[in-house]
C-alpha cells in the first residue's frame, strides 16, 4: 500500500508522491492523518536548500527532503508492545511528516479529548515551541514581555504569554496585519521595529524595559533590536532559528553590562523523560497546552489561515518561498486527497 506524502524533490520544488509504508510492530503506532500544520520557518529552510536545519550543518545539501512534524489523526493499527492506545483513538502525533499515514513510536503519540477539534489539535505540537521558550525564561505573572517577530511561533507566544500573566505584552513586527492579529490575540501593544525611537517606546510602555523577550525572527537585527528593549537582568529566549551567523552584536554594552541572559530555546533542548520547572518534555507541554485550550485560558482562533488539499502542495510551497506575508496558519487536510 502506498502512502501519499509531501516531499521536497529538489530545491524549490514540492511534490505529492507515493512513499513506502512501514510495517506496524513492537511499539509502533499507525495514524491515519487528518491534518498537518505547515511550519513556515523550518519548511522554507528545507525546501530552499539551507544547509543548517535541525541544529546541524550538513556537509552537502541533498534532496529529497521531507518536512512537517505536527499532525492530528486517528489510530488505525498498533504494535503488540503498545499499551494505552487503541484503534479509534483520536491523537496528536509529533515528529511526524506530511503523510497520509504516519507510523511512529507510541511515545510520540498523545490522546486528545473528544471535544478538541482535529484542525486545532494539529497545531498544538508547534505551539509547544514558544511554550518551552516562555518556561525557560522563568516568566512570572506581571512581568513585561516582548515578542520579536509575529509569524506562527510569535503569534502563539503572544497568546501563551497572555495566558501565563505577562503584562504588558508588546508584539513587534513590520507587517501591519500581523500586528493586528497579535492585538486580537492578547498583546497589549503592537509596534513596528522600523518606527522612530522604537526601543524608547518599548521602554516607556514597559516601565523601563522588558523583563522577558521571545526572539522569533531568527535574524541578527531582531536580536539586536530586542536587546535594546530590555531592562537590567532581562532574559531573552532565542526561539527563532538563527541560521545566518554573520551579524554583529555589541555584547559588552548590550549583554554583559546590563546582565542580560540569552537562552537557547530550540525545541529539542528539552529533557527526554522527566519534566522539571522551566524544562518540560514534549509530551508534558502538549498536555499543558491541551489543558489551557480546554479550560479556555488560551485560544488559537482568529489567526489568518488556509486549509489545502495535499495535492495543492506545489502552489502552497511556491508561495511560502516567494511571499513575504504568507498566512500565519496553513493546514493540509488529508481527507481531501481525492480532490
Amino acid at each position: 500500500m502506498g502512502n501519499p506524502s509531501i516531499v521536497f524533490t529538489e530545491i524549490n520544488k514540492a511534490e505529492l508522491i507515493d512513499t513506502d509504508l512501514p510495517a506496524v510492530s513492537g511499539d509502533l503506532v499507525k495514524i491515519k492523518t487528518a491534518f498537518t500544520t505547515l511550519s513556515p520557518g523550518t519548511e522554507r529552510a528545507n525546501i530552499v536548500g539551507n544547509d543548517t536545519v535541525n541544529g546541524t550543518k550538513a556537509p552537502n545539501v541533498t534532496f529529497p527532503r521531507s518536512a512537517g512534524y505536527s499532525a492530528s489523526g486517528v489510530v488505525v493499527e498498533v504494535g503488540e508492545a503498545v499499551t494505552g492506545l487503541q484503534v479509534g483513538d483520536r491523537v496528536i502525533g509529533f515528529w511526524t511528516k506530511h503523510k497520509a499515514y504516519n507510523v511512529i513510536p507510541a511515545e510520540r503519540v498523545v490522546k486528545i479529548p473528544d471535544a478538541l477539534p482535529l484542525p486545532l489539535a494539529a497545531q498544538i505540537f508547534v505551539a509547544t515551541f514558544p511554550m518551552a521558550a516562555i518556561r525557560k525564561c522563568r516568566t512570572e505573572a506581571g512581568e513585561a514581555a516582548l515578542v520579536m517577530g509575529l509569524g506562527l511561533l510569535g503569534q502563539y507566544a503572544v497568546r501563551l504569554l497572555h495566558a501565563v500573566g505577562a503584562a504588558p505584552v508588546v508584539a513587534v513586527d513590520p507587517v501591519a496585519s500581523r500586528r493586528a492579529e497579535a492585538l486580537a490575540g492578547g498583546a497589549d501593544y503592537a509596534l513596528s521595529p522600523t518606527e522612530p525611537d522604537f526601543a524608547a517606546k518599548v521602554k516607556a510602555l514597559t516601565g523601563g524595559g522588558a523583563a522577558v523577550a521571545i526572539e522569533v525572527t531568527g535574524v541578527g537585527a531582531g536580536l539586536d533590536g530586542a536587546l535594546d528593549c530590555m531592562k537590567k537582568f532581562g532574559r531573552i529566549a532565542l526561539l527563532g532559528c538563527t541560521r545566518d551567523k554573520h551579524f554583529y552584536i555589541d555584547y559588552y554594552r548590550k549583554v554583559h553590562c546590563p546582565g542580560i541572559t540569552l537562552i537557547g530555546a530550540h525545541t529539542n533542548a528539552r529533557p527526554e523523560a522527566e519534566s522539571h520547572p522551566g524544562y518540560f518534555t514534549h509530551r508534558d507541554d502538549i498536555g499543558a497546552i491541551i489543558r489551557l485550550l480546554t479550560y479556555k485560558r488560551v485560544a488559537f482562533d482568529g489567526l489568518s489561515g488556509e486549509v489545502h488539499s495535499p495535492a495543492e502542495c506545489p502552489e502552497v510551497y511556491d508561495r511560502l518561498i516567494r511571499e513575504k506575508d504568507f498566512p500565519t496558519v496553513v493546514l493540509f487536510d488529508w481527507s481531501r486527497l481525492g480532490e
